[in-house]
């Protein structure tokens, strides 16, 4: 009996060696930057964006996978699946949602179902991953779906930012856009939430905005098992620190490490490093 494909796009920030093993589609965004467009991390390396920005050059544009770009991972993921579940963020961050939408509208005899995860980065790619391990063991195509929607009822994304002046450029701050004329003198510790950045704390210190980023992991978590990934732009070793204090202080089922991609890179400049995660309940999702 087939099993369900599991589609997402490059927005989710997975470690490759997951999507190998769990046989993940994913569709690349793109990023254009002086007449030349390459897929998301596929034909440049975030590095490659940060120094772009860094320099004072213009800014690279983004953009999202075309119909035709899904209905050939769609068609492919046809010829070994029963049925697809495509997961994405929300319309209020990217326009692949919808672009999926349309796409799955295409497809005849096999049904495929979009997912709004209403995050992004790795709590986007912790929900495909629940997503793909529900299929791998044989579930439905409803059964995946409703794993997908646990997880992603629950998954938070917190993280500590070098400027906003990315986020605000493109149109993703919300809430956070208070803080503007006041980047000098804090370090605000920023969460996402139903597809806006909005603001948790406010820190003058680095140091103490890490405490304040663990201690809202901790109150999420209440004692139980997490899974975890942290993840970083262009700030490695912090984001290395960062990983030693979530695998000290919490009982990890699993934590990863990630980098942005390219074009979430250009969405925030570099500098930032957080984590995602999610909290197990008892018994299990």
């Amino acid at each position: 009996m087939k099993k369900i494909a599991i589609v997402t796009d490059s927005s989710a920030t997975l470690p490759e060696a997951l999507v190998q093993e769990l046989g993940i589609y994913v569709v690349p965004n793109f990023l254009n930057f002086e007449g030349q467009t390459f897929r998301d991390g596929i034909d440049i390396a975030p590095g490659e964006v940060y120094r772009w920005l860094r320099s004072g050059k213009d800014i690279p544009t983004t953009a999202a996978p075309s119909m035709g770009d899904f209905l050939r991972v769609y068609a492919a993921a046809g010829r070994e699946a029963s049925g697809v579940v495509s997961i994405h963020m929300s319309p209020d961050l990217s326009a692949n949602y919808n672009t999926a939408t349309m796409t799955g509208r295409l497809i005849d005899g096999m049904p495929v179902r979009v997912v709004d995860c209403h995050t992004a980065a790795m709590g986007q790619g912790f929900v495909v991953l629940e997503a793909a391990r529900a299929a791998a063991s044989g579930a439905s195509l409803e059964e995946v779906v409703a794993r997908a929607l646990q997880v992603a009822a629950k998954v938070d994304v917190v993280f500590i930012i070098g400027t906003l002046e990315y986020l605000h450029r493109g149109g993703r701050i919300g809430g956070a856009a208070m803080l503007l004329g006041k980047m000098l003198q804090i370090k605000p510790v920023l969460y996402l939430a139903d597809g806006v950045v909005d603001v948790f704390a406010r820190s003058r210190s680095k140091a103490r905005a890490t405490r304040i980023l663990l201690q809202r992991v901790a109150d999420r978590a209440g004692g139980r098992p997490i899974h975890a990934a942290i993840f970083h732009a262009d700030a490695l070793e912090e984001a290395e620190a960062l990983q030693q204090k979530v695998a000290e202080q919490f009982d990890c089922v699993e934590l990863y490490m990630t980098e942005f991609t390219p074009v979430i890179g250009a969405h925030t400049g570099p500098g930032v490093v957080g984590v995602a995660f999610y909290a197990d309940c008892k018994g299990g999702v």
